[in-house]
């Protein structure tokens, strides 16, 4: 059996006017990190997928947890797509894997 990593990326922009939205907005970035989204910036979360069958799930699941109002999109590459991201400003975090090194779980 083979693995194609995949990494799905969470892109929103939530309205905080109102308290109910702020209440919201604080479930929805809840939601992503209990469910093992890292933050790679504010309001862009991601995730690694094994393969595009948990990739399909991890995307359905978000979107039955989606906050009524906003702009929620989502994005779905491959991991070795996803570690050539050039940084044009600021510093790698060295807590985060930016190669396309197989993933290992200690």
């Amino acid at each position: 059996m083979s693995y194609r990593f995949m990494r799905v990326m969470v892109l929103y922009d939530l309205p905080v006017g109102s308290s109910s939205e702020i209440r919201a907005y604080t479930q929805f970035r809840k939601f992503l990190i209990k469910n093992g989204f890292m933050m790679m910036q504010e309001s862009v979360y991601t995730k690694l997928a094994l393969n595009q069958t948990v990739c399909r799930n991890i995307m359905e699941n978000v979107r039955k947890n989606k906050p009524e109002v906003g702009l929620v999109q989502m994005l779905a590459i491959t991991e070795k797509q996803y570690s050539k991201i050039e940084i044009v400003v600021g510093e790698i975090q060295s807590t985060v894997l930016s190669t396309d090194e197989r993933l290992v779980v200690l």
